[in-house]
């Protein structure tokens, strides 16, 4: 399917604070939902993208696997979204606004890259890790082949509802209260998501996109 853009209580190892290789393998279309934004209520399109750091590998459950990181966006393309600044850093260069109005966010799936990773610290004083900066890979270095397969889910081609209980509680819950999630159960839809304004949420030929 191709997207455009008109983003449990398990303790997770933390990722040391470091600049590493790293894959896009996963996508994940959670939906529409309510969020306050400096006490704005907005609706917002959020799409939730994966990668793997192949150079980071830990045991889990008897075979050697690498660590993963995820990032929310707004699903936007507007010229001061997250989305779009973390995009043209990754590809090395600018949008045409015909380009950031056409483009599939599903190219990303295997294409590698330089994450930044850097810790922050919840309201409850417990540190996570969260993506501080997107680039492309310097010139000459390569990233190692994918070792996750890669994953994409939407609600046409991709849904199931049994591919909605695998995912975790948390991201489970915003799927089921999506706007699009509840349209397809029920067919009854909501106001349409805010796409014209950016989130504020606390050179390389062969990149496909």
């Amino acid at each position: 399917m191709s997207i455009t853009a008109t983003s449990t209580g398990t303790k997770r190892e933390l990722i040391p604070a470091d600049t590493y290789v790293a894959r896009c393998y996963s996508m994940v279309h959670i939906g529409t939902n309510e969020e306050v934004i400096l006490g704005e209520t907005k609706r917002m399109n959020k799409v939730r993208l994966t990668w793997e750091l192949p150079n980071e590998k830990r045991e889990f459950d008897g075979v050697e696997k690498p660590l993963v990181i995820s990032k929310e966006y707004t699903l936007s393309m507007h010229e001061k979204s997250n989305l779009r600044k973390d995009l043209e850093n990754w590809r090395g260069k600018g949008f045409s606004e015909d380009e950031a109005k056409a483009f599939d966010i599903t190219k990303l799936l295997g294409v590698p890259c330089m994450l930044s990773v850097v810790h922050a610290v919840s309201k409850s004083g417990d540190k996570y890790n969260k993506i501080g900066s997107i680039s492309k890979l310097m010139k000459g270095m390569e990233c190692p082949e994918q070792f996750n397969q890669s994953f994409e889910f939407n609600y046409t081609d991709n849904f199931s509802d049994e591919a909605v209980d695998k995912f975790p509680d948390f991201i489970k819950d915003k799927i089921k209260s999506s706007d699009e999630y509840r349209e397809l159960k029920a067919g009854v839809t909501d106001n349409e998501p805010d796409e014209s304004q950016p989130d504020n949420e606390p050179e390389s030929d062969d990149l496909p996109f």
